[in-house]
């Protein structure tokens, strides 16, 4: 029943996968380039655990959880989680769909920068859910709090991680896969420190950060509330401007392939 239950954890995702898809209809990348990014983006959450034991083990407070230090909460939130979390995706999107003749447009980066994030937020929930829950209530607890907050952060730091490369790739600008990486780490990272700075402000007597209402930390959460919902609001202006820069090359194309020679 365990196992069922955190099965259920990759439904999330497979409804984000189909949401991105929906708003890539115009121009469809090929299911099978879809696929192949997601699965590794998923199977990459794998050396990535193995990765973040050896972070945890060899930096401050040698992984304890909670941290008891703001400097622990800061390490594991950028050093453990956020950098190689973010370095896997990209890889996944490197590997997997860059180098391919089907990524020829800007949206495209966002699309597969999604859908590596979503993969990896997949693997990721089942895992949380299979190992962390010790009650239903907390089932339910976690289960709602990744579907709300986790999975979309996964697919929105992807996407913007991708849409950095694509304008890099297609237009000569902007920060490129590199810088988005980083912005897409910072933005992953803003998220967890806040997170796991609050049991570290609680037990220094900020009782405030343990507010809630019904029993949610909404305190707790604001922050990646904010984080998650800019990038969200981000990632679809890029794609509102990713589309229209498209429309306007396939437009030029179109046009001088119907000039007579």
């Amino acid at each position: 029943m365990q196992y069922q239950l955190a099965m259920l954890g990759a439904i999330p995702a497979m409804l984000a996968m189909m949401l991105f898809d929906r708003l890539d209809a115009k121009r469809p990348e090929p299911r099978s380039t879809l696929r192949r990014v997601a699965l590794a983006g998923g199977l990459s959450a794998i050396p990535v655990i193995l990765v973040d034991l050896l972070l945890k083990a060899v930096g401050p407070g040698g992984g304890e959880n909670p941290p008891a230090t703001y400097g622990e909460a800061f390490y594991l939130a950028f050093v453990v989680a956020a950098l190689p979390e973010e370095a896997a995706k990209m890889l996944a999107m490197l590997l997997f769909a860059w180098r391919r003749p089907e990524f020829d447009e800007r949206m495209d980066g966002i699309t597969y920068g999604a859908r590596a994030g979503l993969g990896f937020a997949m693997v990721e929930n089942v895992a949380y859910l299979l190992l962390l829950p010790a009650s239903l209530g907390d089932y339910v607890a976690l289960f709602l709090g990744r579907a709300v907050l986790a999975v979309p952060g996964h697919a929105t730091w992807g996407a913007i991680m991708g849409y950095f490369a694509a304008i890099r790739r297609f237009d000569r600008r902007g920060p490129g896969i590199v810088g988005g990486y980083l912005i897409a780490a910072l933005l992953h990272g803003i998220y967890d420190v806040w997170l796991f700075s609050a049991p570290v402000a609680v037990a220094d007597g900020h009782t405030w950060m343990a507010l809630g209402v019904a029993g949610v930390p909404v305190v707790a959460y604001a922050v990646p509330v904010v984080v998650v919902g800019f990038g969200a609001l981000f990632v679809r202006a890029a794609m509102i401007r990713a589309i229209a820069d498209d429309d306007r090359t396939e437009a030029l194309a179109r046009a001088m392939w119907s000039r007579p020679s």
